[in-house]
């Protein structure tokens, strides 16, 4: 155990002794998150570096504390990547997203739907568990496990399992060609040629569908990455107008981060939350609250609306109606419950399952108590 490391172990060790709870903390960019936060603060930003990178693999491994953009920086300076383009959420360089709050959080960016989530590209981890022992899962090849995968178990995870320290991930080669086309059409236009793209072999990466007002008319921007000679033909055979690369790459890092513009309208309605529901694809326009206008993304499998809490049900029955669920994303307030409904099980004994995952990593409860259920 390293330097770094050993202080924290400690703490942990005391912590759980005591029953103290603890709040693992990494740049807090996605505090607003969870159904609530307590606990002392454990922040992981003392786990620092980049242990080891091999572009040739197509592999690197970092410790959790790594601001985010530090390694994407890193990436990029040998031509490559993380595909799935985590969300930063970062309002400052000094609060800045984490490799370790990344993988806690289990959130992607825009082209989620094309190219996998956080956690496909997981491929070891070393993390303390609540007795402070420090285990680690998997290696640095995909194909490495024999049994259960317990590293992409912590994608998505919030910290209740245990303190991630060091995380080895899949990057893949930035993609040498790159276009993004914009189409004037309605919601529904939107959503009918997306799913009439997404059967035939185009090099979709990202797309999004706003409307400018209430009243105004809607927007689809679909990115096309891939082959030089696949993203021009896709070009040729998909119409629209192809904009400037340079020019629309900060508005899909807006679309990453939701400072878009309709993302920010949300300023001047404090009732309103975010909400995001999440449905196949395939599902048509849903039926919304009044005014309620959705901006869509990941070819139609993520709609974002904003609304208050009170259209909670409605909202829900429309996701539900779908096939798919709502949960508010952002609360109305910052006193808020965040995320209610993001981590229900629906099933008593997924319930179950994930309770006694938290038991056998956490014995003493005392990682993140109430993030994900209140419960533990």
């Amino acid at each position: 155990m390293d330097s770094s490391l050993a202080p924290i172990a400690d703490r942990v060790r005391a912590a759980a002794a005591d029953q103290t709870p603890l709040r693992i903390r990494g740049g807090g960019t996605k505090d607003f998150l969870g159904l609530a936060l307590h606990g002392e603060v454990l922040d992981t930003r003392v786990l620092r570096g980049i242990v080891s990178y091999e572009p040739s693999e197509l592999v690197v491994t970092v410790k959790a504390g790594t601001p985010l953009a530090e390694l994407e920086a890193a990436l990029a300076e040998r031509g490559q990547c993380l595909p799935f383009e985590p969300p930063h959420f970062a309002q400052t360089p000094a609060d800045g997203a984490t490799v370790g709050g990344m993988v806690a959080a289990g959130l992607s960016g825009p082209a989620r739907a094309s190219v996998g989530a956080v956690r496909d590209y997981m491929l070891g981890v070393t993390l303390l568990n609540g007795r402070a022992e420090l285990l680690t899962f998997g290696g640095q090849v995909m194909k490495n496990v024999a049994g259960y995968d317990v590293s992409r178990l912590m994608a998505g995870a919030w910290g209740t399992l245990g303190l991630i320290t060091e995380v080895s991930l899949k990057v893949l080669p930035v993609a040498p060609g790159e276009a993004t086309l914009r189409f004037e059409c309605n919601q529904a236009d939107a959503l009918r040629k997306l799913h009439a793209w997404g059967g035939q072999p185009l090099p979709l990466n990202a797309s999004c569908w706003v409307q400018d007002g209430e009243a105004g008319s809607g927007t689809l921007y679909v990115r096309l990455r891939g082959a030089v000679a696949a993203v021009e033909a896709a070009c040729r055979s998909m119409g629209g107008t192809c904009l400037d690369n340079a020019t629309v790459a900060p508005d899909w890092v807006a679309c990453r981060d939701q400072t878009l513009p309709w993302f920010a309208a949300r300023a001047q309605r404090p009732d309103h939350a975010l909400w995001r529901l999440s449905v196949p694809a395939t599902a048509p326009v849903l039926t919304l609250p009044a005014g309620a206008q959705p901006l869509v993304e990941w070819h139609g499998a993520l709609r974002w609306v904003q609304a208050p809490e009170s259209a909670g049900d409605a909202l829900r029955a429309a996701a539900d109606a779908a096939g798919g669920s709502a949960s508010v994303f952002i609360a109305a307030s910052a006193g808020g419950v965040s995320a209610r409904g993001q981590f229900d099980l629906k099933s008593r004994a997924l319930e179950q399952i994930h309770a006694r995952l938290k038991h056998s990593f956490d014995p003493a409860g005392i990682f993140n108590p109430g993030r994900m259920a209140p419960g533990w």
